[in-house]
């Protein structure tokens, strides 16, 4: 079966949408699918319009200049128009039976159009509720009138897709509430793949580049957005390390805050700026809690991260923020721990038992390694595709009229 992935952007354009995007198609394609991707005008890498990324076929879509493209909401209409015809013009090409739309809806209604013109089934996948990603971007206001026009049409998106993908139980009870079928919701939640993620011995020389010392390190990995609460790990890390002199918080990857955070780091912060992501592995054995502050609002207690799951994959204790979307990945006490979000000081408590007792960051260490094992590797995860799809013997995925 040949699946034509509609995505925003792919690798080599390194971000967690890429990351969960590339593991995708690649256990698709040990399934036996045979995937096709095709990125929007919005994929920010030049390149040629057609080209192999690990033995998969990836097609580019050129960006516009016309006028059009620079007027609000006229610019959006036309992306769309435009990257309609590029999807039924590449799906009749490559023979592609599905369409798999990844958000947001600037994706996901072109596809919809090309799906019903072709008379193919549509799959759209939501990875976030992008009117609520758009506030914390400050892009938007909560309630704005670009706010539920944003929330209207991917309402409408979910409602006319075949099946909806969403990536964490929450997503699904939101779309339920928005009057979406829930026989046509799906759960497929994030990943990670354990062979390629595993426990690793500390990376001396690389420590000894950054200036870590002997820690205890504190580290992120992952895009510098506000939502992540990084500012408040920036700012609290000066008592943090009162208490533990020899503590080093490593941030690794880059983004919106970024300026913001250096201007406030202390010493012991240490910034390793943006990695490929064949060394990440290197900066995971650095760190000795991995932490995750994110902070409290309808993004964060509906949506799971990525990077999480990597750090579990690869031993390392998690201190997470009780959001709901982390709240999900991680069971206080068994596979990490989690503390009052936006709260310093319950952050500071759980932080210092952790650093001062190496036997119970080995533990949670050891148990995260094992969940994510059996229930959060990416074989597991993707093997839930063919029955969204339909395929031989399970039930027909057949294009509707919605």
């Amino acid at each position: 079966m040949t699946v034509l992935h509609i995505l925003d952007h792919s690798l080599p354009v390194m971000s967690g949408y890429s990351t969960r995007s590339h593991n995708i198609v690649s256990f698709q394609r040990r399934l036996g699918l045979r995937p096709v991707v095709l990125t929007s005008p919005k994929h920010p890498r030049p390149g040629p319009l057609a080209e192999s990324v690990d033995g998969i076929q990836h097609y580019r879509t050129p960006a516009s200049r016309g006028l059009a493209d620079r007027l609000p909401y006229a610019a959006e209409l036309a992306l769309m128009f435009r990257f309609a015809r590029r999807i039924s013009s590449v799906a009749r090409g490559e023979g592609a039976q599905a369409l798999h739309a990844h958000s947001p809806i600037l994706n996901g209604l072109p596809a919809i159009w090309a799906g019903r013109r072709l008379g193919i089934p549509v799959v759209y996948e939501a990875r976030a509720f992008w009117e609520d990603a758009a506030v914390d971007h400050g892009t938007t206001r909560e309630r704005s009138v670009r706010y539920w026009i944003t929330r209207a049409l991917e309402t409408y998106t979910f409602k006319r897709a075949d099946r909806v993908v969403v990536i964490a139980s929450a997503m699904r009870r939101e779309v339920i509430g928005r009057g979406v079928d829930p026989a046509r919701i799906h759960v497929v939640p994030n990943g990670v793949d354990p062979d390629r993620f595993s426990p690793a011995p500390r990376n001396e020389t690389l420590a000894r580049e950054l200036g870590l010392g002997d820690g205890p390190v504190f580290g992120f990995i992952g895009s510098f957005y506000h939502y992540e609460g990084l500012r408040m790990l920036v700012e609290t890390f000066p008592e943090l390390r009162k208490r533990l002199p020899g503590a080093r918080l490593l941030l690794v990857g880059g983004g919106e805050e970024e300026a913001g955070l250096r201007a406030g780091a202390t010493p012991g912060v240490v910034f390793a700026g943006q990695v490929p992501y064949d060394r990440v592995t290197d900066y995971y054995s650095l760190i000795d809690v991995f932490v995750c502050p994110r902070l409290r609002m309808r993004l964060t207690e509906l949506v799971t991260p990525l990077k999480p799951l990597e750090a579990m994959a690869m031993g390392r204790p998690v201190l997470a923020s009780d959001v709901g979307g982390l709240a999900e990945l991680i069971h206080h006490d068994s596979t990490g721990v989690l503390f009052r979000a936006e709260d310093p000081a319950a952050f500071l408590d759980e932080a210092i038992i952790l650093a001062r007792d190496p036997e119970l960051r080995a533990r949670l260490g050891k148990s995260a390694r094992v969940h994510v094992e059996s229930e959060r590797s990416w074989a597991a995860v993707v093997s839930k595709y063919p029955d969204i799809y339909g395929l031989p013997g399970r039930e027909s995925l057949a294009p509707t009229s919605r």
